[in-house]
């Protein structure tokens, strides 16, 4: 009798069918979940820059260069023109105030002046012998007055006399209309000589007035003649260096051209161009810094000039200013635009060309590797920039060129 054999389920087909399933299956893992997919690049350690993360004071600042110039510079222009005639101090001298630097000549000025000289004693002889005049046209009414008066006095008796006799019928009638007519008379002249006296005093009074400021006006010309003769004297306001002068003997200099330059040496001034990017952050009373002969300085900034020239606009600052420094001498200043305040901070470095700021490569702890990672960036110096987000201090980061890394995930170091 035949005896029914059990078949195996696992044949040697099966167990290889089942074995090469789970190969494929525990590679497909493995490639999609296990294993690491990210672009890698090798680089060589000496061909990075690699610098730690820090924490510490940080303050913004922008570097500027600023020239020395005078505190106050006086620009000496002609008030009136002339031939050079003497030239008596060169630039690069320092002058007093009061010191003459040139003399001018200007024959028409001289002219006009002794015209007007000549003008005014004429007048002032004309105005005297006016009021001599006047006063004698009033001594003469006055004396007619007092013989009036005595005239008067004596034809009145006369007439008082005549009338009696006429009364008493001795005179006629017409010695006493005659005697009566000239007592009338003398009375009517007097009363007319004293309304003459009246009106030739106002008029004497009007006229002296109008003399008298007739030779105020030509003596006030004269002496504006005499300042611009002056004038033809050229001095130093103020003490200070003579630092140019724009002129040479013989040379005919117009009113109004700028014959010199006179530096005040009290004080200094720094004047510096300013990107136009910062325009908006930089106002008056911003501080800044400068190191001269291994010492700090400050100085702050007293005028913005907001101006657009080339991309850039001016600013003037004053301040510490130290001995030995000259005029036109140019120094580099830290012009803060922050308050000092603690912040992770990175160096400065060329990946900020291809990142913008944005990611940065940070390296493991034993340095064999370096992963991108996103960060964020605030404010910087000319040395470092100041970390938001994405770095903890201590770490390192590379920060040197990324050219040929932009689209890598990791970098391997090779030591």
């Amino acid at each position: 009798m035949d005896r029914k054999i059990k078949k195996s389920k696992f044949t040697p087909k099966r167990i290889i069918t089942v074995v090469g399933s789970g190969a494929i299956l525990f590679l497909i893992l493995y490639v999609f979940v296990l294993a690491d997919n990210s672009s890698k690049l090798n680089v060589e350690l000496d061909k990075i820059s690699v610098a730690a993360v820090t924490e510490g004071p940080f303050q913004e600042y922008i570097p500027i260069e600023g020239t020395v110039q005078p505190k106050t510079t006086i620009f000496l222009d002609a008030k009136v023109g002339g031939n050079v005639q003497e030239k008596l101090l060169e630039g690069g001298v320092a002058v007093t105030k009061g010191d003459t630097i040139l003399k001018l000549e200007n024959s028409s000025l001289e002219m006009s002046y002794i015209n007007q000289q000549t003008q005014t004693n004429r007048l002032r002889n004309e105005i005297e012998n006016t009021n001599n005049g006047l006063q004698q046209s009033l001594f003469n009414s006055k004396a007619r007055v007092i013989t009036l008066d005595f005239d008067i006095d004596e034809a009145k008796d006369q007439l008082m006399r005549t009338e009696q006799l006429y009364k008493d019928q001795v005179a006629t009638e017409q010695q006493y209309l005659n005697a009566k007519r000239q007592y009338n008379r003398l009375l009517a002249t007097r009363e007319n000589t004293l309304k003459q006296m009246e009106f030739d005093s106002i008029n004497s009074v009007t006229q002296v007035k109008q003399n008298e400021q007739r030779l105020v006006t030509s003596q006030e010309s004269l002496e504006i003649v005499r300042g611009q003769l002056n004038d033809l004297w050229v001095t130093a306001p103020i003490d200070g260096l003579l630092s140019t002068v724009n002129a040479e003997i013989g040379q005919s200099i117009g009113q109004g051209t700028t014959i010199a330059q006179i530096d005040d040496l009290d004080g200094f001034k720094i004047s510096a161009n300013v990107d136009q990017h910062y325009l908006p952050r930089v106002y008056e009373g911003l501080v800044g810094t400068y190191d001269f002969a291994g010492q700090t300085y400050s100085l702050e900034i007293r005028k913005k000039f907001p101006e657009i020239i080339n991309g850039q606009f001016v600013v003037e600052m004053i301040g510490e200013i130290p001995e030995g420094v000259r005029r036109g001498q140019t120094i580099s200043i830290r012009l803060q635009l922050s308050e000092e305040k603690n912040a992770i901070q990175i160096p400065r470095g060329s990946f900020f060309q291809t990142t913008g700021g944005n990611w940065i490569f940070v390296l493991n702890e034993d340095e064999s590797e370096a992963v991108r990672r996103n960060i964020r960036i605030g404010n910087q110096t000319p040395r470092h920039y100041e970390v938001l987000e994405g770095l903890r201090p201590g770490e390192k980061v590379i920060f040197s060129s990324y050219d040929g890394y932009d689209d890598k995930d990791k970098l391997v170091i090779k030591k």
